[in-house]
């Protein structure tokens, strides 16, 4: 059970990146998408330790990185989406000047690297789909580091790849249940 709900709360965390990212396109970013945005990280949180035990043992230090800079990152997305954007740029400029900045800059760089080993592991580990580990591996860290950049296209189709992503590794792993034999990764020569 604690698998499916975690998959179905990276489904949500997948929607709320991939959606406000698309409409952004169009729109530039809002109050209502950047709030949405402001919401993934913490939606993506269960879902992280259920990929990791999926693939057993297997990239337990960048499962670690990962989840540590998700959770760096989330709070720095949180206080980019939910805070910041409701400021004028001055105010903005002033708070991001000196420590703040440098304090941003490292939870995002731990995210990215954290992002990459994970999502290596996921594509080497054979369990998981490929194609969304692999735009795993190359959506997220582009997030991490364009989060402060204005709003693009570009930036929009980087939101829908990374919210993809996601939303197609917690399908995948919504089908397969805790208790199937096939949900842990084995080691050869170890008991089951």
């Amino acid at each position: 059970m604690l698998t499916k709900l975690a998959a179905w709360s990276g489904v949500a965390a997948g929607l709320c990146i991939a959606l406000p990212g698309a409409v952004e396109a169009a729109t530039g970013e809002t109050a209502a998408t950047s709030f949405v945005i402001g919401l993934a990280p913490a939606l993506a949180v269960p879902l992280l330790p259920a990929l990791q035990r999926r693939q057993g043992q297997r990239g337990a230090l960048a499962y670690l990185v990962n989840a540590i800079g998700l959770g760096l990152f989330g709070g720095a997305a949180f206080t980019l989406n939910m805070a910041l954007f409701y400021l004028d740029d001055a105010t903005v400029a002033t708070l991001l000047d000196g420590p703040t900045m440098v304090a941003l800059l490292g939870s995002a760089l731990v995210f990215a690297v954290g992002s990459v080993l994970f999502g290596v592991s996921m594509v080497r580990s054979g369990v998981h789909p490929r194609v969304p580990a692999v735009a795993y591996t190359a959506a997220f860290p582009v997030l991490a580091v364009a989060a402060r950049l204005p709003d693009t296209p570009l930036t929009s189709v980087v939101h829908v790849v990374a919210g993809a992503s996601l939303i197609w590794l917690a399908v995948d792993l919504s089908r397969v249940g805790a208790d199937d034999p096939e949900y842990v990764v084995r080691v050869p020569g170890r008991p089951r």
